[in-house]
C-alpha cells in the first residue's frame, strides 16, 4: 500500500478513534496528539482528520471530492505535512510557515498542519510550534502523530486533545531489532562484540536506539512472564532470575526516559551506557 492508494487503509481495525474524531469535528480543537498504533495508522488517522474538516460532503470523508483527493497526494493548498519519518524536524521549517498559521485558511474548511512521528523534533523546532500554538487563530489544526505522548514535549501535549490507536499487539521483534536485541545480552554475557557494532559511522540514530530498548523490554516481558515465545527471551530466563531481570527493566525504563527527552542526546552513548550496566 502507498499512501497515493489508499491513505485510509492502515485504519482497518482503528474504528474507536475514528468515532472519537468524528464526534468533535463540529468543533475541533486546536491541536491533537495520536498515540499508539504504528507509524502508517497514525499518518491514516492525521490523513483522516484532515479530510474529515474539508470533504465537501461536510461528514465523512468521501474520498473523492477534490478536497479528498488532494489531501490523499498531500497536494492540499490547506495541508502543511512535516515528515519526521524521513529526519528530525529543524526549527527553520517550522518558523517560515509561522506567518502562514497567523493567515486563514486558503478554503472554506481547516488549514491542516500534520507532524508525522512527531517525536523527530528538535527542541527548538517544539518550541516555535508551541508559540503558535499560544497565539491560535482561527481555521488552524495542528496534529502531532508520536508512538507515545511522552516522547513530546510535555507543554505541546498539554494544550492538545490525545487520541490513542490500539497498540499492535507485537511479542515478536522484526530481525533488524532482534539482531541488536541478540548482540545486547550477548555482550552482557561475555563482554565482547558490542562497541564493534555501535562504533560504526551512522549506525545508530535516535529511532534506532529506542527501537532496541522497547525491543528489549518486549524481550524482557515474554521472560518475567514464562511466555519466552522467542529464543532470546528464553535465554534470558535461564540465563537471569527475577531481581536481575527486574534490574534490566529499570536499566531499560531510564534509557528510554533519556530518549525520550527533547535535549538533545547521543543515541550511540544511551545504547552503551545500557551495555556496560549489566554487563
Amino acid at each position: 500500500m502507498t499512501l497515493h492508494d489508499d491513505p485510509l487503509a492502515a485504519l482497518v481495525g482503528q474504528e474507536h478513534a475514528v468515532r472519537r474524531l468524528n464526534a468533535i469535528a463540529h468543533d475541533p480543537p486546536q491541536s491533537i496528539v495520536i498515540e499508539g498504533g504504528d507509524a502508517d495508522s497514525r499518518v491514516a488517522l492525521a490523513l483522516y482528520w484532515a479530510m474529515r474538516l474539508n470533504c465537501a460532503s461536510g461528514s465523512v470523508p468521501c474520498g473523492q471530492c477534490p478536497a479528498c483527493r488532494q489531501i490523499a497526494d498531500l497536494a492540499f493548498n490547506d495541508l502543511l505535512f512535516f515528515d519526521g519519518r524521513e529526519g528530525l524536524i529543524k526549527v527553520d521549517s517550522v518558523r517560515e510557515k509561522r506567518s502562514t498559521w497567523g493567515q486563514p485558511p486558503h478554503g472554506d474548511g481547516y488549514r491542516v498542519s500534520i507532524f508525522a512521528e512527531a517525536q523527530m523534533f528538535m527542541t527548538e523546532a517544539a518550541n516555535a510550534l508551541l508559540k503558535s500554538l499560544e497565539e491560535p487563530r482561527p481555521g488552524n489544526v495542528f496534529v502531532l502523530a508520536a508512538p507515545q505522548r511522552e516522547r513530546l514535549l510535555e507543554t505541546l501535549v498539554s494544550r492538545s486533545w490525545v487520541v490513542t490507536l490500539s497498540w499492535p499487539d507485537v511479542r515478536v521483534n522484526p530481525p533488524e531489532v532482534t539482531e541488536w536485541t541478540t548482540a545486547l545480552v550477548d555482550f552482557w554475557q561475555t563482554g565482547r562484540g558490542w562497541f564493534e557494532r555501535t562504533q560504526v559511522r551512522g549506525a545508530v540514530d535516535r529511532n534506532l536506539a529506542m527501537d532496541v530498548v522497547i525491543g528489549m523490554q518486549r524481550e524482557l516481558r515474554e521472560a518475567l512472564s514464562g511466555a519466552c515465545s522467542t529464543p532470546l527471551s528464553a535465554g534470558m530466563a535461564r540465563a537471569y532470575g527475577p531481581a536481575d531481570l527486574r534490574r534490566i527493566g529499570l536499566v531499560l525504563e531510564q534509557a528510554q526516559d533519556a530518549l525520550n527527552t527533547q535535549v538533545p542526546v547521543n543515541p550511540t552513548m544511551v545504547l552503551d551506557w545500557v551495555a556496560t550496566r549489566m554487563a
